[in-house]
């Protein structure tokens, strides 16, 4: 089969492609209401689930870290009787709520570059958890900081050990006691505290029952980064991490903070022969030794630790070759990747550039086993977007836990999930309100290549409008999402609000 002439190709395990997924309003977080205007601080710059599913992190332009974790899920020792006695149902959706928050990251001033740091959060990963203690990865454009959040139970002073009618007669006994003197020629008085050691007035500290929760900064990871950082990445080994920037990959050790080995190295001897740079980086999930990473040409490298210490030579490429004639001023432009996610079982990438999203075989590099046109109406429309800056825009994307579909935003707090198993027609356009089918966009007749926004009929009559007749809004954008790693699960950001959805 060709990859380029099938309408889908497999990326599932079933041979059989499912139904439809109908997708609910779960919860909001950060709801605005009718007219308020939204603080730049708080919105919401990056998501990210833990791999059991069972919190979620959320930071924000403020540099600030929120976690939230689930609470409709029984505890192990909860038995079947208790189950049905509160009649639970398997089909419940997944509940959360806020955990806690902390100041990740502060405004800086770079003196010798004369250049601002900005707190904001790029990217969050979290990492393995030990002895009931979270530990996640936060970073903005030069730092990285390992945080480790857990709770303390909370003491306090509860009684002094000093009873008010003892030493009743202690004025006496003081001025009848004994002055040794000193060879220093000081003196020190050996009966002292009056009325001997019971009489030290000294603090009762108790343990409540209560607890809070505490974050601590473990390691700050600085001073390895020339370019804005980018992407982080860990490892399945579970002890490194990777950092990228515009031309740079360093990997790091979690326990050591100031030394970091850098792996990769796009910068040319000489600047004005830059051509290409990195945009993303993500370890494979399960292969300590595999990593990729995306380009703004709209390639993918795939990376062998175990080849060499500095990491020249990939050991794939993936590329899609334009077709002749079609090359225009925003065709490197639209072609950049903004976003790559290794699916859960680490043999397909997925990526998302401005117009498309592409799913990969890492077994094939003769192209995208799959192409999903998500901005096609948009293409008549280049010359204003680049005018506006929206062209440069960075959508993110995610794959459900079993692979079978993919998702990712656009403009209007819209987003899409698309079926990618066999033959499947599955694309659904849901909006960032409590109403998600509010602006429900037809599906195409054809899932290939065209499978979600054929939102107008001919580029040459766009009018910014889908096929309901509603306008795009270029202001409101739905950047960053996250699949629940088990679950048909999507949290999404719209500016300061954190929405969630389930099917």
């Amino acid at each position: 089969m060709n990859p380029k002439a099938a309408d889908v190709a497999e990326c599932g395990p079933s041979d059989s492609p499912p139904l439809p997924l109908d997708w609910r309003f779960s919860q909001v977080f950060g709801e605005r209401t009718a007219g308020e205007e939204v603080q730049e601080v708080d919105i919401i710059s990056a998501i990210e689930f833990d791999k059991s599913g069972d919190h979620l992190a959320t930071g924000d332009r403020g540099g600030r870290v929120v976690l939230f974790e689930r609470t409709d899920n029984f505890r192990d020792n909860e038995d079947r009787r208790e189950l049905e006695r509160q009649d639970y149902s398997t089909n419940r959706h997944p509940e959360f709520r806020y955990k806690t928050e902390f100041q990740s990251h502060e405004p800086e001033f770079d003196y010798l570059k004369s250049l601002e740091i900005e707190e904001k959060i790029n990217k969050i990963r979290w990492c393995q958890t030990a002895n009931n203690a979270l530990f996640l990865l936060s970073t903005n454009d030069k730092t990285i900081k390992y945080w480790k959040v857990q709770e303390k139970k909370v003491k306090r002073v509860a009684v002094m050990n000093m009873d008010s009618t003892q030493n009743g007669g202690g004025g006496s006994a003081s001025s009848s006691r004994a002055v040794s003197p000193l060879p220093n020629g000081g003196s020190y008085d050996p009966s002292f505290p009056p009325g001997g050691l019971p009489s030290l007035r000294l603090p009762v500290v108790v343990t409540n029952q209560e607890s809070n929760l505490v974050a601590r900064c473990r390691r700050v990871y600085a001073h390895a980064h020339d370019y804005h950082i980018n992407s982080v990445s860990n490892n399945s080994d579970g002890e490194t991490f990777i950092s990228a920037d515009d031309l740079r990959i360093n990997l790091w050790n979690l326990e050591i903070s100031n030394q970091s080995f850098n792996i990769v190295d796009v910068k040319p001897a000489n600047m004005e022969d830059l051509t290409e740079v990195i945009t993303c980086a993500e370890f494979h999930p399960t292969h300590c030794n595999t990593l990729a990473y995306s380009s703004s040409k709209g390639s993918i490298r795939l990376l062998d630790l175990r080849q060499s210490a500095l990491l020249d030579n990939h050991s794939k490429l993936f590329e899609e070759h334009e077709a002749p004639g079609t090359r225009s001023f925003f065709t490197e432009i639209i072609a950049s990747i903004s976003d790559i996610k290794f699916a859960r079982d680490g043999r397909h990438i997925l990526s998302r550039d401005y117009m498309t999203l592409k799913l990969w075989d890492i077994n094939m590099d003769s192209g995208p086993v799959a192409t999903f046109q998500v901005h096609e109406y948009l293409r008549p429309k280049l010359c204003d977007l680049y005018e506006n800056d929206s062209i440069f825009d960075k959508f993110e994307c995610c794959l459900s836990g079993d692979g079978l579909r993919v998702a990712t935003g656009s403009y209007s707090n819209l987003f899409r999930v698309l079926g990618c198993s066999p033959g499947s027609t599955e694309a659904t356009t849901l909006e960032a309100s409590r109403n998600p089918m509010r602006r429900q966009v037809q599906n195409a007749t054809r899932p290939a290549r065209s499978l979600m926004t054929r939102v107008v009929r001919r580029g040459a009559e766009s009018s910014g409008a889908d096929v309901n007749g509603n306008a795009y809004d270029f202001t409101t954008k739905l950047l960053h999402l996250a699949w629940h790693p088990t679950e048909n699960s999507i949290a999404c950001a719209a500016a300061n609000s954190l929405y969630m959805y389930y099917a």
